[in-house]
């Protein structure tokens, strides 16, 4: 098949690359995003291939079906970005990579918040300087803490069994509970207790409408004083705007995201010559307590091995009309 692959990096040519030998599909790679300004780029193509920040909402994918596409392949886990009832409507399936490493992302998570909580970063850059003062870098122990997880599918799950090695006490918030994790140790309880009771709380839930700012006003003004919150999930699962009222109060002492509402107007691009005109974004990198990475929580050798070998498996059972395993529906 011919296929437009669509916010492609370095890497995403390496890996595609080395794995698509077998599959042997024509692909041709954009740096641009698939949104409404790109889409004819699609002609002449079978299917796209697409990540996190392209944009395919219903009028994207009116005008890509008309080109010519039928499939949408995700080299991600999310969907949130892509039109479901529209792709039904023009007859366009969709394919996801579910599961490439959760490993990953839940160790990730785990980095985070020991690099808020022992400061490491800032610690590496005085060294730098050759200020090795321990001023102001004072953490806490993680051991006997309560973690709380919003999310327990496969990456909450491992981030759980981390958390539990770490020696803390581990609660859970999820539509569908565990037992599995119910048998480790995991307690299940409301939503409102997660936020009174943990002393971090870790985001592995997908984008929803019920997930859509879960954290917002409402929800910071009910957390334990002073608790970190991690996001590894999806950057709208959390106010921003509400996230900076709460830090500026010190409702909430520490914030670390991999994720942002508005990640696509930045991340995986160099902007370092350039002025940033998101001044909410701008405004929570002035807090010295809140830790921002860009959506690099995925990125391992193993996680680009699978995303690419799922992503071209996806495309080809397609092809050869073969039950689409990986398929998003309604």
């Amino acid at each position: 098949m011919k296929i437009a692959v669509f916010s492609t990096k370095s890497y995403d040519r390496e890996y595609f690359g080395k794995f698509n030998v077998k599959d042997n599909h024509q692909l041709t790679y954009f740096d641009a995003p698939l949104n409404a300004d790109t889409t004819n780029l699609t002609i002449g193509f079978d299917a796209v291939c697409i990540f996190v920040n392209d944009r395919v909402e219903r009028s994207v994918i009116q005008k890509i079906a008309r080109n010519g596409i039928r499939v949408i392949a995700l080299r991600c886990a999310g969907f949130n970005n892509v039109d479901l009832e529209a792709a039904v409507e023009n007859q366009v399936k969709v394919v996801r990579v579910p599961a490439y490493s959760p490993e990953a992302v839940a160790e990730y998570a785990v980095a985070l918040i020991l690099t808020l909580n022992r400061k490491t970063h800032k610690a590496y850059n005085r060294i730098r300087e050759g200020n090795f003062s321990l001023e102001k870098l004072v953490g806490f122990d993680l051991h006997k803490k309560t973690v709380g997880v919003i999310g327990t599918g496969k990456i909450g799950a491992i981030f759980s069994g981390l958390m539990f090695g770490f020696g803390c006490k581990v609660l859970a918030y999820d539509k569908y509970e565990s037992t599995e994790l119910k048998s480790k140790g995991v307690e299940y309880v409301s939503f409102d207790q997660i936020l009174e009771r943990s002393d971090i709380i870790s985001l592995h839930c997908p984008l929803t409408k019920d997930t859509h700012h879960l954290f917002n006003n409402e929800s910071f003004a009910k957390i334990k004083k002073g608790m970190m919150i991690i996001n590894t999930s999806r950057g709208a699962v959390i106010d921003t705007s509400a996230a900076i009222e709460a830090l500026k109060t010190g409702r909430l002492g520490y914030l670390g995201i991999d994720v942002y509402e508005q990640e696509e107007k930045l991340f995986f691009k160099d902007l370092s010559e350039s002025i940033i005109q998101d001044d909410v974004f701008m405004r929570l990198m002035s807090f010295p307590n809140v830790l921002i990475t860009s959506h690099q929580g995925f990125f391992t050798k193993e996680a680009l091995d699978e995303i690419a070998l799922t992503t071209l498996k996806n495309l080809t059972d397609f092809e050869q009309g073969k039950f689409l395993e990986n398929e998003v529906k309604i």
